[in-house]
């Protein structure tokens, strides 16, 4: 089905990596992800992530960076 024809509501979910995805809303959620409160149309909820989604970089991986650049910790 095209995506213009999808007329699916969508939730926006958030993995412990801080990693973004969208979900069909009112389906059970896969386990380690939870809605951030965006629902709606496939391409709303896509246009969301885009804007809140800048680093692309697991949570992890960030903080792992951040603590090899803090000198003397």
């Amino acid at each position: 089905m095209p995506e213009d024809e999808d007329s699916r509501e969508y939730a926006v979910v958030i993995n412990h990596e801080e990693q973004y995805s969208i979900w069909p809303a009112g389906r059970e959620l896969p386990s380690g992800w939870t809605e951030v409160g965006v629902r709606g149309p496939k391409r709303d909820c896509l246009d969301h992530i885009e804007r809140v989604w800048t680093d692309m970089r697991p949570l992890s991986l960030r903080t792992a960076m951040a603590a090899a650049q803090s000198p003397g910790e």
